[in-house]
């Protein structure tokens, strides 16, 4: 049995493949989406930390930013494409590459990195609440945040749309005030764009790395946005340039703002504002709220797919959705409230780490979808018990994956773990192009060595 559409408002579809009677929506709806969805605080102080971790130069530190948004968006708007013409969450999608076991653990560990990106935007969001309501902070603040993140995440697809409008208009609103008030505080001149900094390549690759890598990281669930959108070559099409364009510049816009502010972001716009700073950065912190909707709804979209696995023969409908959400809030909650007072850059470092292993599985599942298979799939297969065509396992794809896992490690530069190389660098973060290009090239040849290719 399967759920039916009802008036509640609540979204039905889970995992399985959305009908054609269901494909709804515009390229406008999806650029609103990612562009609200980067009008944050967290967005902003990125900004800063490309210059105060690097201490690039106005200039260079704008260029490093624009270069790797525009090169890591590239491959996060590529999985967005994939969206209208299968219908399915992504990491559904990825037991075509890997095998209904081998996508398992992978999408396990998804789900953590959702649930540390959710345990993240609530401290930051608390923190956000407690400068607009002084009385709302610590553990108050944070529950209030989760429950309002718990709203657009439970109703579902409709509802994570609507608020990311309403956070395009108002946090897109105070980001270019603030960008507009960083502007008139800084000298209006050529030279205080090449000053205040000491530019390195390392320096340059380092800043170019965390823009990319921000990109990149939303490459898991940009077709759990799309995945709605009519199937053709133009949805397909629309689904890229709209996902890619709205992520590029509202992510870039709002990293303006911390470049040119500086590290010490917060405490530049808020003395530059003076009175009105506790309001502006406030909703600006707040629109974390949206993110955190979109990480609730894709780690239990991704929760499920594990479920599925495990049990292919259930079907797992919304109210299982709606449970998981759930739970994945409550999970995320616990984790802020018992780290927020040494939510630190160790922790960070873990969800860098998970970033890392997630590299790999996006070279393979880009280079199969588009250059091995160009988009021909057998869709039925993805909910076989056995995993049909696809089989439980797909040896290339494994050991593609660790030999891509493997290939990053001297280029890692977190704050669990420096590679050599990325020392030499200067602590440049380069592990992302290796694990990219290396990574794919590498499943293309075992591919074709082993013919194993269904």
């Amino acid at each position: 049995m399967t759920d039916a559409p009802a008036d509640t408002g609540v979204e039905f579809q889970t995992i399985y493949p959305v009908p054609t009677s269901e494909r709804h929506g515009t390229a406008r709806d999806l650029f609103g989406l990612w562009f609200g969805a980067n009008m944050t605080m967290l967005t902003v102080t990125t900004g800063g930390v490309m210059r105060g971790t690097f201490h690039l130069t106005p200039l260079t530190a704008l260029a490093a930013a624009l270069v790797g948004n525009l090169v890591g968006g590239l491959f996060m708007a590529l999985h967005a494409a994939q969206g209208p013409h299968l219908g399915i969450p992504q990491m559904v999608q990825s037991r075509a590459q890997f095998g209904m076991l081998g996508a398992a653990p992978m999408t396990a560990l998804i789900v953590v990195m959702f649930l540390g990106f959710s345990a993240s935007n609530l401290v930051l969001g608390g923190q956000g609440l407690s400068s607009i309501i002084p009385g709302l902070d610590g553990t108050p603040g944070m529950i209030v945040v989760s429950l309002l993140s718990l709203i657009p995440a439970v109703f579902g697809y409709r509802a994570i749309h609507n608020a990311t409008r309403i956070a395009a208009v108002l946090c897109g609103g105070a980001v270019f005030a603030c960008l507009a008030v960083a502007f008139m505080n800084v000298p209006h001149t050529a030279t205080w764009w090449i000053t205040g900094g000491h530019d390195t390549i390392p320096g340059f690759l380092g800043a170019m790395s965390i823009a990319a890598l921000w990109q990149i990281a939303y490459a898991p669930y940009v077709s759990d946005y799309s995945r709605y959108l009519p199937s053709s070559r133009s949805g397909e099409r629309q689904a890229f340039h709209s996902t890619y364009w709205g992520c590029v510049l509202g992510s870039f816009i709002a990293m303006l703002v911390g470049i040119v502010t500086g590290a010490e972001v917060t405490a530049v716009l808020t003395r530059a504002f003076g009175g009105w700073g506790a309001p502006v950065l406030g909703v600006l912190s707040l629109g974390i709220i949206v993110a955190n909707a979109m990480n609730l709804y894709c780690g239990a979209l991704s929760s499920i797919t594990v479920f599925q696995t495990i049990i292919p023969w259930k079907h797992f409908g919304r109210g299982w959705r709606i449970g998981l959400t759930t739970g994945l809030l409550a999970a995320s909650l616990f984790v802020a409230m018992a780290m927020a007072s040494q939510f630190d850059s160790a922790y960070a470092g873990f969800l860098e780490l998970l970033m890392a292993i997630m590299v790999p599985w996006s070279a393979i599942n880009l280079v199969d979808y588009y250059i091995l298979r160009h988009g021909s799939y057998d869709i039925p297969s993805f909910f076989a018990a056995d995993g049909g065509v696809y089989g439980r396992f797909n040896v290339p794809a494994l050991l593609a994956y660790v030999f891509g896992l493997l290939v990053q490690i001297p280029f890692l530069s977190n704050e669990l773990y420096e590679g050599p190389i990325a020392q030499f660098f200067g602590g440049a973060d380069l592990s992302w192009i290796f694990g990219l290009s290396l990574t794919g090239l590498a499943y293309v040849l075992v591919v074709r060595a082993t013919s194993r290719l269904s």
